[in-house]
C-alpha cells in the first residue's frame, strides 16, 4: 500500500510563494505511472492542478496555473514537489498529492480515477 503525505501549506498574501512537498511511502514514486497534485475549494469539485507521467516527459498544467506553478521531483527523497509562485486569493484550497500505477494517459484522468491520495494540505491566499 502506498501512502503520500503532503506539506508545506499555509497562508500567505497574493504574490506571495509556497513550496508544497508530497512524500511517498511504501512504493518508489519513480516507479508509478503517473503522479498530480489536485486542489478543492469549499464548495467546489477536485480540480486537476498538474498531472505527469513517471518519466516526467508529459506535464500537463491546469491554465489556471500555467507558469506559475511548477512540479518536480527529487527520487532520492521519494518526493514531489509544488512550487507556487505569484499566488491569488482563487488558489485558496485543500491540495492533494496523488498517485497511480495503472493510468494511461495521466493529463486525461479523472479525479476518481486515481488510486492514491494524500490527506492534503491546506493552502489559503489573502488579498
Amino acid at each position: 500500500q502506498m501512502q503520500l503525505v503532503e506539506s508545506g501549506g499555509g497562508s500567505v498574501q497574493a504574490g506571495g510563494s509556497l513550496r508544497l512537498s508530497c512524500t511517498a511511502y511504501g512504493y518508489a514514486i519513480a516507479s508509478t505511472r503517473c503522479m498530480g497534485w489536485f486542489r478543492q475549494a469549499p464548495g467546489k469539485e477536485r480540480e486537476k492542478v498538474v498531472t505527469t507521467d513517471s518519466g516526467g516527459v508529459n506535464t500537463d498544467y491546469a491554465h489556471s496555473v500555467k507558469g506559475r506553478f511548477t512540479i518536480s521531483q527529487d527520487n532520492a527523497k521519494n518526493t514531489q514537489y509544488l512550487q507556487m509562485n505569484s499566488l491569488e486569493p482563487e488558489d485558496t484550497a485543500m491540495y492533494y498529492c496523488a498517485a497511480d500505477f495503472r493510468l494511461r494517459g495521466c493529463h486525461l484522468a479523472q479525479s476518481r480515477d486515481w488510486a492514491y491520495w494524500g490527506r492534503g494540505t491546506q493552502v489559503t491566499v489573502s488579498s
